[in-house]
């Protein structure tokens, strides 16, 4: 069994509470795209976790971990992330978890890069989190990138990495006119905080189809949502990386081999980080209400998330792109405090009335579509099965299934992780 798990929308949908959960019935999890760039939070009986590298199926000792050859990986975070976890009582072994030789390694001076270029852009920035993501994505497509792999030949890797940091500095300290990049000072750095990870790197390709071949159960999790696809999101307001559920077998290791399932992850309301077009966005206390009560702030950068209502044109087109077979709708309980809940149904885009999907200037142009459901006011997060729910509560859940076309299996109602129930088909 393959399953990918994805976000529907823009990212932090609660992709992590969910691989938590699933974990259990899962041998393998891996993460196949994306760095650290965003976070994914997990409560459990462990504590509270924000993971932004390590794959969620990390808090599970039972479970193997694989972080991919689509990832970009800033080593010196992981290295902080892994003493994290280690210190909160995660065994972490080469065991159970696996770094792709083929992942890409995000450098100081991707970071470097990133600010600069965000404070050239000034009042037209992207709203980057400013760790490096575009830069050593674009390093990869120009092949002037260092892998994982490379950690191997130190003498190489010394050679390699001098003319890599001689182009760069053309950009670096001759476009930007900042301070050059020493060659030395980047391989220290690279030894420095590759040591303890020289153990955990492998052609996991090799082991992934092995896995298959066992009939293992393999999840593919992934990093932000469906919007913020290089290809199919908010173009140029997007990930730099394919956070697709297509993409999952090839940015995990193994192209050849296709998905049995496909679980969407959606909240009951909308979310986003990052600047570009958010169509259903709410402003002033309204949306501080609504951020407040559902804890609206980046995992991975701590910054207020603009918030809005359940946008259905934003998630029926996730939902398509994303190919999903079934959904999970998170964090329900957070609206209870609505007396009225309010949905995006439609966009007006220039006077016309439309539920597809736009993109380019007519994104940027839309206006949301309100209608408004009837709130259930009361205290859902006891709730462990569907006849416990409230019927406004209910009825708003079978409501967006039928818009968005796709079946509601899972609904959380807190940040435990026990804390959902499963709906009949």
């Amino acid at each position: 069994m393959l399953t990918a798990i994805v976000g529907i929308n823009w990212g932090d949908e609660g992709k992590g509470r969910m691989v938590d959960l699933m974990a259990a019935d899962y041998d393998v999890v891996c993460r196949y795209q994306g760095g650290n760039n965003a976070g994914h939070t997990v409560i459990n009986e462990s504590g509270k976790f924000i993971l932004n590298l390590l794959p969620s199926g990390i808090l599970r000792s039972d479970v193997v971990n694989v972080m991919g050859n689509g990832m970009v990986i800033d080593i010196e975070h992981l290295h902080k992330e892994l003493s994290s976890l280690r210190k909160a009582g995660i065994k972490i072994t080469p065991e159970n978890l696996k770094i792709s030789d083929k992942a890409i390694i995000c450098l100081p001076y991707h970071v470097k890069q990133d600010v600069l270029e965000e404070e050239r852009l000034k009042d037209m920035k992207f709203g980057s989190t400013r760790r490096g993501i575009a830069p050593v994505y674009g390093d990869k497509y120009l092949k002037k990138g260092i892998r994982m792999g490379d950690l191997s030949n130190k003498e190489a890797l010394k050679e390699r990495l001098e003319h890599i940091v001689e182009w760069k500095n053309l950009l670096i300290a001759g476009g930007y006119k900042s301070v050059e990049f020493d060659p030395q000072d980047m391989y220290d750095w690279l030894i420095k905080y590759s040591e303890e990870l020289k153990d955990y790197i492998c052609d996991v390709g090799l082991f992934l189809n092995e896995a298959v071949k066992q009939n293992k159960k393999i999840m593919f999790e992934a990093q932000l949502g469906a919007l913020r696809d290089i290809d199919f999101g908010i173009y140029p307001y997007t990930s730099s990386s394919s956070t697709i559920a297509a993409y999952a077998p090839i940015g995990s290791g193994i192209p050849g081999k296709k998905l049995d399932n496909t679980l969407g992850i959606m909240k009951a309301y909308s979310s986003c980080v990052g600047e570009g077009p958010f169509t259903c966005e709410m402003f002033g206390k309204e949306a501080e209400d609504l951020r407040e009560a559902g804890g609206e702030y980046g995992a991975a950068t701590g910054r207020p998330r603009r918030v809005g209502p359940f946008d259905i044109v934003a998630s029926k087109y996730g939902v398509s792109v994303q190919g999903a077979d079934e959904l999970a709708l998170t964090k329900l309980d957070v609206m209870s405090y609505m007396d009225k809940v309010p949905v995006v149904v439609a966009y007006d885009v220039n006077g016309k009335i439309t539920k597809d999907f736009p993109t380019g200037e007519e994104l940027a142009v839309a206006k949301p579509v309100i209608e408004y459901k009837e709130g259930w006011k009361c205290d859902i997060s006891k709730c462990r099965k569907e006849s416990d729910l409230p019927k406004e509560a209910y009825d708003y859940i079978k409501y967006l299934e039928k818009e968005v076309g796709c079946y509601i299996k899972y609904v959380s109602v807190g940040a435990e992780r026990e804390d959902y129930l499963v709906m009949s088909k």
